[in-house]
């Protein structure tokens, strides 16, 4: 009996998440296309309209905003606007955690927010950290002067997390990739880092 439950959990570990994944994309492109494709009807004529027009549109939207972004006049004007979202108390808490989510996640890899590390606490206990700068230079001098880097610490299921000042002692690198590391931090340790696949 014990054999047949382990083997039916097996298979619903393996089966929900992609079937979830699977949804989400489901109905991420039914929103987006019941959303653009509303407006590519109104601009072009019914008979050049075909299924999948609003997934693509959408997709050629954020890469024009992408490259949009490039310019100093659309960054500066996105600023202002950003700037008085942040001024909103409930929005500003909603934005700023999936705004930093997504700019943490898409990082180039020569940057500092690849680095993983564990951290080692005055209790002997060492947690896993993001390195997000090397170098406090543009800070106050008695910082600059103590040979600390900043960390940051995400908490479990991505509720918050803590920025601190760590000497550079104090961490270890953690030869794990940056997407391996957050999963693992994230499910509290459940996920195996550098394997997606169930052990049978």
């Amino acid at each position: 009996m014990s054999r047949l439950n382990t083997t039916f959990f097996t298979g619903l570990v393996t089966l929900v998440p992609v079937a979830a994944t699977l949804y989400f994309l489901y109905w991420l492109a039914i929103t987006t296309e019941s959303l653009l494709g509303r407006l590519v009807r109104m601009v072009l004529p019914e008979q050049y309209y075909l299924p999948g027009t609003g997934v693509a549109v959408s997709l050629l939207l954020v890469f024009a905003v992408g490259v949009l972004m490039k310019s100093w006049l659309v960054r500066t004007v996105f600023g202002w606007w950003e700037n008085l979202l942040y001024r909103i108390p409930l929005i500003k808490s909603v934005y700023g955690s999936i705004r930093d989510l997504l700019s943490f996640i898409s990082q180039s890899p020569d940057t500092g927010m690849q680095q993983v590390v564990t951290v080692s606490m005055d209790s002997g206990l060492r947690v896993i950290g993001f390195v997000t700068r090397d170098s406090l230079a543009d800070l106050s001098e008695q910082v600059e002067k103590r040979d600390d880097i900043v960390v940051y610490i995400p908490l479990g299921y991505m509720i918050g997390g803590h920025t601190v000042l760590v000497a550079r002692s104090r961490i270890q690198p953690l030869n794990l990739s940056k997407e391996d590391a957050m999963r693992f931090v994230l499910t509290g340790g459940l996920a195996k880092p550098g394997n997606n696949s169930m052990d049978g």
